[in-house]
């Protein structure tokens, strides 16, 4: 998805003279033949990540449409009170682009991790977020992302699923059907393809979302259709119950249960690979199936 990235935002800076990427190091070697082009428009500010957002906001401020990237603790959580003031505070639009939030490079250590990005910025209103599950769908949501003129987060992964899915309109896109009591599964960006494997066989209605904020409540309600009580499962990337709240709201009229799935809270101090990691946290395929397998059966119970 990060080579996507580049090239994508490469050929914005050729065709768009108001797009402008603001870099801290990460990735700007892939960055270099186009800040050739455009030494203007491609601005490395160093290891300096409260700048690397101030600077994103300044050039708002004159009128450019800013993509702002480095990894996704850096681009968040470490400068998160400059994109409380400079962009939220001053309201002006930027696209930001992370690599490698949760867990997606370990060996980098927990000061490379930022499961609770999402979270974070849901404390601001007005974001949008987008987690992609393949490269195809993140070019299409920072094509859309950079088109605009809003506060929006693009969180890219080193996983990917095995094929694109039209994600275009934002919207929770249904790709399998349950019976009228079965659990409603929305799966995030990249979890698709272990979740799909993980309720192969169970009775659920399965959902994809690649656009979280704004989240598709009225998707959500017509997934649960009349039923006087539903159940939903969330699997997410990052920090488990991000999006809880949100299903509340969706369903405030409706009695259900929630069952948040995504990475713990608990800290894993050990570093080994990025399959190891899912596989401590319960989010690969058979972590997967065993938790909702049990919320499953304890509903029809």
């Amino acid at each position: 998805m990060r080579d996507r990235f580049v090239r994508v935002a490469s050929d914005l800076l050729d065709t768009d003279d108001r797009t402008a990427v603001v870099l801290a190091v990460i990735t700007a070697a892939a960055f270099e033949e186009a800040a050739r082009r455009h030494p203007d428009r491609v601005i490395d500010v160093g290891i300096r990540e409260q700048l690397l957002i101030g600077a994103g906001a300044g050039l708002a401020l004159a009128g450019m449409r800013p993509v702002v990237h480095t990894f996704a603790s850096f681009l968040v959580e470490r400068p998160f009170e400059q994109l409380k003031l400079d962009l939220q505070h001053q309201d002006v639009g930027a696209v930001l682009v992370s690599a490698n939030a949760s867990y997606d490079w370990p060996q980098g250590g927990f000061t490379h991790m930022a499961p609770g990005d999402v979270a974070l910025l849901d404390t601001l209103d007005g974001w949008g977020v987008h987690v992609p599950g393949h490269p195809d769908e993140a070019e299409l949501l920072l094509r859309r992302a950079v088109a605009g003129e809003g506060r929006e987060y693009v969180r890219l992964s080193e996983q990917s699923n095995r094929a694109a899915l039209p994600v275009a309109d934002g919207r929770l896109l249904p790709l399998r059907e349950g019976g009228p009591t079965a659990p409603v599964v929305v799966a995030v960006g990249p979890m698709l393809d272990p979740t799909a494997e993980a309720v192969a066989g169970l009775d659920v209605t399965l959902l994809y979302a690649a656009t979280v904020r704004p989240f598709d409540a009225v998707g959500l309600r017509a997934a649960v259709g009349a039923r006087p009580t539903a159940d939903v499962v969330l699997v997410e990337p990052y920090l488990a119950g991000t999006s809880t709240a949100r299903v509340a709201e969706a369903l405030s009229g409706t009695p259900h249960r929630t069952l948040a799935l995504g990475v713990p809270r608990a800290e894993l101090r050990r570093y080994g690979t990025r399959e190891e990691h899912a596989r401590a946290h319960g989010l690969d395929a058979a972590g997967l199936r065993g938790r909702i397998a049990a919320f499953a059966g304890a509903a029809r119970d």
